[in-house]
């Protein structure tokens, strides 16, 4: 049991970001019903009986993320604090997390399967999860402007529930529309409530920021500035798509038109599950304005960012320091190991060495290699000139290999640490998740590029599973016992996450979208090119 507890670092993270998307896709189905489906002229009973059952499932997974979360939560306090039950049971995040549950269960008892009209008794309940999340946030630990700052954020996660979370209920309604001209009638009349919504969320977002934030040198020199920053760009993106959607909807009705408004729809929810997942992590993380002191400076970020010569220099095993294998060792067989990373270097007690930095630049670099390779030879492919560059994926099962071998050379084969040891501790079980996921990301993809999948889900497989690597690694904090290293890793990899999204998201749309739309053609090219572009990014990696 403490072994797992000490995985709950990293997935604390994880289960706020899908609190958020199940609270997003409750209160967004609730809102969509009675803004969008209420008005429906036509008959529009099979809509809003599947538009229920969403909601229904919503808040089914909502209530099992609120009572794991609250469960896992006391347990790690109860053990790390040595508060009795009753304690815990006293603290804000079991009341918020008690409201949410009662409130999610009460929105399954109000969504029965023969429920058809009046819809507004729902929103007390969606008003109760909103207010169990603001509970949680940032804004009601501040000291000044709590209120208003409560406010905002309010406003600004109900802006994200209507949107995002209201996104694949006008999916569902379109799929289901009785008629073309019925299903553009509701993909209009969704558009304006995003416009609203956007509006709402920007400008909460806004205030949120200069309080958070503080300054423009808070955006780079943080932690949270940085992970603001990635916010701001994914918003960009699905401003884009949006965009692309409104002007779908303005055109007409014909059915291609529907089609491609689906596939940027599904789009978008990707995208729109990233921001969220970002936003989670903002959650765990102090704001910019309280940390007055060891901010990254521009000169500083300009030193680590500029572009050097690669590293194809390894030091040896030995070179790494045996003193602090021997004690993590230890530490693993007494179930004592804190919750930090165990990563060298990464341990709160000492910087990285010389070595150990050479060691992760050496990894990266050669990592970068291969996806850059693979990322010009997807390209190349495309033009389809070269029939045996079709065989790029195979180069991932190379890469899995080598990020197994040396991600982490305290574990085993290459450490003292034992294979079933490393799984307790986050950052070890990532680097294990994206090696496994390298390896389906070869299979899966190299039987599309060669022709023996052709149609079907299976082509999906590529997409999805880039755009979550990149989700994933929004997640992928750094416990350093150095405040500026940990901002400087973190702006290394936030470029890496964004570009594997935006992978798979235009590669989701060039599979996805209907052959005579041309923007088909430009997703084409642009996902090979985030994958080279990838590549670059981890030439450059640096860390001294």
């Amino acid at each position: 049991m403490a072994r797992l507890l000490q995985v709950f670092g990293f997935l604390s993270v994880l289960f706020r970001g899908a609190t958020l998307t199940f609270q997003s896709l409750a209160i967004g189905g609730i809102v969509f019903l009675i803004f969008v489906i209420r008005h429906a002229k036509e008959d529009s009973a099979a809509i809003q009986q599947a538009c229920l059952r969403w909601i229904r499932r919503s808040a089914i997974a909502l209530a099992l993320m609120q009572i794991s979360y609250v469960l896992a939560n006391s347990l790690i306090l109860r053990q790390s604090a040595d508060m009795s039950l009753g304690e815990v049971a006293g603290a804000n995040f079991v009341l918020a997390g008690a409201i949410a549950i009662v409130a999610a269960f009460t929105v399954i008892a109000l969504t029965t399967a023969g429920r058809s009209t009046g819809y507004a008794d729902l929103l007390f309940p969606a008003a109760a999860i909103m207010a169990s999340s603001v509970m949680t946030s940032h804004s009601t630990a501040r000291l000044d402007y709590r209120v208003p700052l409560v406010a905002f954020t309010a406003l600004h996660q109900a802006a994200t529930a209507a949107w995002l979370g209201g996104l694949p209920y006008l999916l569902i309604a379109i799929r289901r529309a009785p008629a073309p001209d019925f299903a553009r009638q509701l993909s209009a009349r969704f558009s304006q409530l995003a416009l609203v919504s956007v509006a709402v969320l920007a400008s909460a977002g806004l205030v949120l920021g200069f309080a958070y934030v503080g300054s423009f040198k808070g955006v780079y020199g943080t932690s949270y500035g940085a992970m603001v920053a990635t916010k701001v760009l994914l918003f960009g993106l699905l401003l884009f798509l949006g965009a692309l959607n409104f002007q779908l909807v303005r055109r007409g009705p014909a059915s291609s038109i529907l089609a491609s408004l689906k596939r940027f729809g599904e789009a978008e929810i990707g995208i729109g599950i990233t921001v969220i997942l970002t936003a989670a992590s903002l959650t765990s993380l102090p704001p910019a304005a309280d940390l007055a002191n060891d901010r990254v400076s521009g000169q500083e970020i300009f030193a680590r960012m500029s572009p050097r010569s690669p590293r194809f220099a390894s030091p040896s095993v030995q070179e790494l320091p045996e003193d602090v294998y021997a004690a993590q060792k230890k530490a693993f067989e007494v179930g004592s190991l804190s919750t930090e990373s165990f990563v060298p270097g990464q341990t709160g007690i000492r910087p990285n060495t010389p070595a150990e930095k050479a060691w992760s630049e050496y990894n990266h670099h050669w990592a970068g290699i291969v996806v850059l390779a693979m990322g010009l030879l997807a390209l190349v492919a495309q033009a389809g000139k070269v029939s045996w560059a079709r065989n790029w994926p195979l180069a991932f099962f190379g890469l899995s290999a080598f990020l197994f071998l040396r991600s982490d050379p305290e574990t085993w084969p290459l450490g003292p640490i034992g294979f079933w040891a490393t799984l307790a501790d986050p950052e070890v079980l990532l680097h294990r998740f994206f090696a496994v996921l390298v390896i389906a990301l070869a299979i899966f993809e190299w039987r599309v590029q060669t022709g023996r999948v052709a149609s079907g889900r299976v082509r999906l497989v590529f997409p999805v599973l880039i755009a979550v690597s990149g989700a994933l690694l929004l997640t992928h904090s750094h416990s350093l016992g150095n405040v500026k290293e940990e901002v400087l890793a973190e702006l290394s990899h936030i470029p890496l996450a964004i570009l594997a999204v935006t992978a798979g998201c235009s590669r989701w749309l060039e599979l996805r979208l209907p052959t005579e739309n041309q923007t088909r053609n430009v997703m084409a090219r642009l996902w090979p090119l985030c994958i080279a572009l990838i590549g670059l990014v981890l030439l450059n990696y640096r860390e001294m």
